[in-house]
């Protein structure tokens, strides 16, 4: 496959501007690491899906080494790397973590899986880690009705921990080989959501980022959705809600990250940027993330979208 190469506008180094796509092909989900001395966004590959349903089977991988230029590297892997999954199974929203040396992918797949390969390089190739999901919602008590969108954190203690689901937060701890689940899977709590606004709850996407001595977990409230977040001491909450990151956005579907550089905060997302874009032909951006003295995030606009931090 030939490689991509997409130069995005940018208002100063490292700054994203406005509603500017990392690539010319409908992608979502974003999964934003920097791994081995360069940046890496996993995705779900809405360029390949049936354009009227999250129908794709492959994730799709953009690198960059200073975030100005990103170049498509293709597809690192789908669902058939996992025999146990249907070959026209669902790819959905997935996540990437490095521990030990190694590369790990977290794929939902048919909306009722998650699976876990693992590679030696960042961009693959990937393979089974398990010969089996990792979290089965007919196997596993708790996984919610659709264990979905997940995200891997890992405290300063090196504890890992798990989060994904829709409607209901889940969380569980993993093994040091980021392949095993430690323990059962709990239910997040977040307390606190504003009693006059009866559109906020959780709806999917959850995100877990730690700053200073706050835990900061990040979702969307529905569909369509804005990204929220809320804030605890540890890592299993409670949480308490504290504001709106983003608000909603012209799609039915909203999917953050945070991705954590060299002093700076970024939030990826993706929005309907792109000719023939749309709920189901989605692009990926991102934005500054800033916080204020007192820990809280500050909205993302689309007047701050871009500025420079």
């Amino acid at each position: 496959m030939k490689t991509v190469v997409f130069v995005a506008a940018f208002l100063a180094p490292l700054a994203a501007a406005a509603q500017t796509p990392i690539t010319p092909r409908f992608s979502a989900d974003p999964s934003p690491h920097f791994f081995a001395g360069q940046f890496y966004v996993y995705a779900t590959d809405d360029a390949s899906n049936s354009g009227t349903y999250w129908d794709s089977t492959a994730w799709r991988l953009y690198t960059s080494k200073d975030m100005k230029t990103w170049l498509d590297k293709g597809a690192p892997l789908d669902v058939t790397v996992f025999k146990w999954a249907k070959p026209d199974a669902k790819a959905w929203a997935p996540e990437a973590a490095f521990r030990h040396g190694k590369y790990f992918f977290y794929a939902p797949i048919g909306g009722d899986k998650i699976g876990v390969a693992v590679a030696k390089r960042p961009e693959g190739p990937f393979r089974d880690a398990r010969a089996n999901a990792l979290i089965d919602k007919a196997r596993d008590p708790n996984a919610g009705d659709e264990p979905i969108d997940p995200a891997v954190f890992v405290d300063k203690n090196g504890q890992a921990y798990l989060l994904f689901g829709t409607r209901v937060p889940k969380i569980v701890k993993l093994k040091a080989d980021m392949v095993t689940l430690d323990g059962p899977i709990r239910n997040l709590t977040i307390n606190g959501f504003p009693r006059e606004d009866s559109k906020k709850m959780y709806g999917e996407a959850p995100f877990l980022h730690r700053r200073g001595g706050l835990y900061y977990f990040s979702f969307s409230t529905g569909w369509p959705g804005q990204i929220v977040y809320a804030t605890a001491t540890t890592p299993l909450g409670p949480y308490q809600y504290r504001g709106v990151i983003l608000d909603y956005l012209p799609i039915s579907t909203n999917h953050q990250a945070v991705l954590e550089h060299a002093g700076q905060s970024w939030l990826f997302y993706h929005d309907n940027l792109l000719s023939g874009g749309g709920s189901h032909r989605r692009s990926i951006t991102y934005a500054p993330l800033r916080y204020n003295r007192d820990g809280t995030i500050e909205t993302v606009t689309r007047q701050t979208i871009g500025a420079k931090p």
